[in-house]
């Protein structure tokens, strides 16, 4: 093996480790992902012979383009989600969980999460979820159950579609993936990821709720069932737009907030007191911090696909892993211990669209196993 290429592994390494355990170094991972890429690519470049310099340029200009692509999406589609949520639209979903019947609730808040998180990502879900079920049920263990199945629900329904978790939309963009076969591949396996733990769970959680849960009366700001309509809409016609024009999705994403920042303006602009809910007061509320995170994670392992290392690494496992299934597990299993952002990335750098071409079996078991292996343990996802 190379010097460089020893150094750059050992820097990927220690870096990541770092940001592994945050909470012991007390330095947050974001910045410590963008150190690293800045070190990998400047290892690349002064280490690199005179002879590669050039090509190295011009693929990091390629890879800063992929990843643009991915930002601006997450980066609108993030926008999106916290105007609704700003114009307390996601407060009607609250009144349809309820039921006296403890079993029934608990199917009803799972599918809903399966649902909501094909459209909105896991972790918002998630976050969502935990807001109304502390209104709905007062009583702690039976709400750890529903949260339990909440995350799993979240995880598994955000794989089955393109915009519903950020690992199948960065297959999704990265052409490894297009939005049919996700739906009709993923689907199903995901809703089995579901339905298995439901039926588990059922068994023990029976029962009525005492009380009716009581009418949470909230003064939704005006506008506030169109802004959700239109936006869960805008949301939903992003595959549909890139199916019809060709377009990258992130184009489709712009344009969906473009429609839903109009809708605001044209809702609030004759008022001082509802500022806050249009769209630039909204942006300092988007979580800046993990799409820098994306950008530095991403352009490390980019570094690492420029010096051939995740080349090598493909060789490597396909020697210890005899099918497609193996690998992808590996890749699932890996997931719960770690982000699962770094892992699709460096699969996607691993194996090239010639030998695995859109569509291929690998790129499906990657999107369903990297999606729903966070649910395995409780570091393995954000949700």
């Amino acid at each position: 093996m190379e010097t460089k290429n020893l150094i750059l592994i050992i820097v990927f390494s220690i870096s990541y480790l770092a940001m592994i355990f945050e909470f012991i170094v007390k330095i947050n991972k974001t910045a410590v992902a963008l150190c690293l890429a800045v070190i990998c690519w400047i290892l690349e470049v002064t280490l690199a012979q005179k002879q590669y310099l050039e090509e190295r340029f011009l693929e990091l200009a390629r890879d800063v383009g992929s990843i643009a692509q991915i930002v601006f999406f997450l980066l609108a589609a993030m926008t999106i989600v916290e105007i609704i949520d700003s114009h307390k639209g996601f407060e009607r979903i609250s009144r349809c969980l309820f039921h006296r019947s403890k079993r029934i609730m608990l199917w009803t808040v799972a599918l809903a999460t399966f649902f909501i998180s094909a459209v909105l990502d896991n972790l918002t879900t998630t976050i969502l979820m935990i807001s109304i079920l502390r209104k709905l049920v007062p009583h702690k263990k039976e709400r750890f159950v529903l949260l339990c199945l909440v995350v799993i629900a979240a995880n598994a329904g955000g794989a089955w579609t393109p915009i519903g978790d950020v690992t199948t939309t960065m297959l999704w963009i990265g052409g490894q993936l297009s939005t049919l076969e996700i739906l009709k591949g993923l689907f199903l396996p995901s809703l089995v990821c579901l339905i298995v733990p439901c039926i588990i769970y059922s068994f023990s959680f029976n029962g009525t709720h005492e009380l009716e849960v009581r009418e949470i009366k909230q003064n939704n700001p005006p506008g506030s069932a169109l802004v959700f309509f239109v936006g869960i809409g805008s949301l939903i016609a992003v595959p549909i737009f890139k199916w019809l024009t060709g377009l990258p999705p992130f184009i489709g994403m712009l344009f969906a907030l473009a429609l839903v920042w109009i809708v605001t303006d044209w809702l609030h602009h004759g008022s001082e007191e509802r500022q806050h809910l249009r769209v630039p007061f909204v942006f300092t509320k988007i979580d800046v911090s993990s799409l820098l995170f994306f950008v530095g994670i991403l352009l490390g392992i980019d570094a690492l696909q420029a010096a051939g290392i995740l080349e090598a690494l493909a060789h490597g496992m396909e020697s210890y892993c005899s099918s497609d299934v193996a690998m992808a597990t590996s890749i699932g299993l890996l997931s719960s211990v770690v982000d699962n952002i770094p892992l699709v990335a460096a699969s996607m750098g691993m194996y090239n669209l010639h030998e695995y071409p859109m569509d291929a079996h690998l790129w499906k078991l990657i999107a369903y196993t990297a999606g729903t292996g966070g649910s395995i343990l409780l570091i393995g996802s954000a949700s």
